[in-house]
């Protein structure tokens, strides 16, 4: 039995700018839960009635969520709090993580968790599951420019809170 070549493209696990569903579930008790769509490349979490997530309790800017030029969520916690990472706090008391799916971080009485649909994004053709190790794969194709988004970073998205 002959082998034939494998000619077929190698496909990429480059998703789109903002894909993957990425919000927060919000939970006070067992009844005060909510999920709260993280549409705006910058979020407010706080007291102050202009933040983008309201929380009673909460220091006026407690958090902030910022979406990177590298389609990443990055949390900055102002204020008194837990979170997943043990990181040190910067100049200003401040304390800041790359948000992963299943992240937790607290405000006050209030816990967050990050969701976001996964994808892989190994620089490799197939996420690097299939295949063998890097060595034998050939790269895939650069990252996007995430930095271009089509919608524009200083453009707010639509926002909507969905009940859980």
């Amino acid at each position: 039995m002959d082998e034939q070549p494998d000619t077929a493209e190698p496909t990429t696990t480059h998703a789109e700018w903002g894909a993957g569903d990425p919000h927060l579930i919000v939970l006070r008790s067992l009844d005060e839960r909510l999920v709260f769509p993280l549409t705006e490349n910058r979020v407010t979490i706080g007291s102050a009635a202009g933040s983008s997530l309201v929380l009673d309790g909460a220091d006026p800017v407690h958090a902030t969520i910022l979406h990177d030029d590298r389609d990443e969520y990055v949390l900055t916690l102002h204020g008194a709090g837990e979170m997943n990472a043990n990181v040190p706090e910067g100049a200003d008391g401040a304390r800041t993580e790359v948000l992963r799916t299943g992240a937790r971080f607290t405000i006050g009485d209030w816990t967050l968790v990050y969701s976001r649909e996964e994808f892989a994004d190994h620089g490799r053709p197939y996420g690097g599951r299939e295949g063998g190790e890097l060595s034998d794969q050939p790269p895939q194709p650069e990252r996007p420019d995430y930095r271009h988004d089509p919608q524009g970073e200083d453009q707010p998205r639509e926002q909507e809170v969905r009940e859980g």
